[in-house]
């Protein structure tokens, strides 16, 4: 069995080395020169370039061999993760310099998704304790996702999530929100008190960034209600700064 298991790790070695090879060639490489550059015997390359192809890692054009379907999903997924950790980091400093939980959301095929959330024991998160998708109309997150659609998307928004009381606090209907977010400032930081959480207060911040809906939020104990829109400006400025180095993750 050991050797089995050697074997087989040498074979994820050599395949390794010879897709390494391949990516290393943007307009492809034939057998030939990938087995050279591997450090690979000709039959045995060809055979693991062979076995690559068929599973869609590699796909092989008038004799050259370059990247799959496989490979590059595999690419992708590991950009979109060094985008999140960009992210997570970012909103990690933001939390530390000025002393609040922070989240990062979006608007994307119909759905609020709230992607990043950096917050501490000193300053926690609060708690989902209703579906934050169900909610939008109730949160300060949702509340300025939906003010960045057109007000046929909003509408359609809340068809499939009506407005629902969920504390004494919360807009009470559909026609009472969109007059909210129709009046809603451009640029301005979207303001909610105890409507989804009693006892906490949230500001968002609109973020522009192509077509793409999204915006970053804070959130306080409602006892320390004076300090939020003192807090939501000076992570708007520092998002200001910071927007060119972050634009490739808003889309995440």
């Amino acid at each position: 069995m050991e050797s089995n298991s050697t074997t087989l790790i040498g074979s994820v070695q050599r395949a390794m080395r010879l897709l390494e090879a391949v990516a290393s060639r943007e307009h492809g490489a034939p057998a030939k020169q990938l087995a050279r550059e591997a450090g690979l015997a000709l039959p045995t390359a060809y055979h693991l370039l062979r076995t690559l192809a068929h599973e869609g890692y590699l796909r092989r054009d008038k004799g050259l061999f370059f990247l799959g379907e496989s490979a590059e999903r595999l690419s992708s997924s590991g950009a979109q993760q060094k985008r999140r950790s960009t992210m997570s980091d970012a909103l990690a400093h933001w939390r530390d310099a000025i002393g609040v939980p922070v989240y990062y959301a979006n608007y994307r095929d119909g759905e609020i998704d709230v992607i990043c959330v950096a917050d501490s024991p000193a300053t926690p998160a609060v708690e989902e304790w209703a579906d934050f998708r169900e909610t939008g109309h109730a949160h300060a997150i949702g509340q300025c996702l939906l003010s960045q659609l057109d007000d046929k998307a909003r509408r359609d928004h809340l068809d499939r999530y009506p407005v629902q009381s969920i504390t004494p606090y919360t807009v009470r209907d559909n026609d009472s929100l969109l007059r909210r977010l129709e009046r809603t400032g451009r640029m301005e930081p979207v303001i909610e008190r105890q409507e989804y959480a009693l006892g906490t207060v949230c500001a968002a911040i609109p973020i522009t960034a192509g077509s793409t809906a999204a915006t970053m939020a804070i959130s306080l104990p409602s006892h320390q209600a004076e300090r939020l829109l003192p807090a939501a400006r000076q992570l708007q400025s520092e998002i200001g700064r910071l927007l060119g180095t972050l634009a490739i993750s808003i889309s995440i």
